[in-house]
């Protein structure tokens, strides 16, 4: 089920269990999980896009292995506020998952995801070949940490 809101996303989730964050790419995808009391994002791994079905697949069997409760989709917004083609791609890419997996999906705003995720490769000396392989994975683990620290205020402020 997609839910519009994070509200919306909290009311789907069990109490607790492991999230999943996806930076979702042309190209790529970057995979990052949350521990079960979905206070850290990890980032996991990136996995080369082929096409949906296989894509799914290997996402499927990532949620099924890591008893995964939620996703949490990066939505690339643009610098306005306004959505463009990538996120009107992204929004597909959830409407088709959502046919196979009863998990919950949301959206949260990955704008300047990878340029923090940069950043703090770069900070941490990363090589630029390293950089390359795990800046998706990176990115998906700013996004899934944003929706986890939002989460947590929501928990917090009720």
């Amino acid at each position: 089920m997609i839910c519009a809101t994070i509200e919306d996303f909290v009311q789907a989730l069990p109490r607790t269990g492991a999230l999943t964050g996806l930076d979702l790419g042309t190209v790529t995808i970057g995979v990052a999980v949350s521990d079960g009391l979905r206070s850290v994002a990890t980032p996991l791994e990136t996995i080369k896009r082929k096409k949906f079905t296989l894509d799914a697949q290997a996402l499927l069997k990532i949620t099924d292995a890591r008893q995964i409760t939620g996703i949490v989709l990066g939505l690339p917004m643009n610098m306005d506020g306004s959505e463009g083609p990538r996120a009107q791609a992204t929004r597909a890419f959830a409407r088709n998952l959502e046919r196979l997996t009863d998990l919950p999906i949301t959206f949260w705003d990955e704008r300047l995801s990878t340029v923090a995720a940069e950043r703090a490769l770069l900070a941490a000396d990363t090589s630029r070949k390293r950089r390359a392989e795990v800046i998706d994975h990176v990115a998906a683990g700013f996004i899934l940490q944003g929706a986890l620290d939002r989460l947590s205020y929501m928990g917090s402020a009720t």
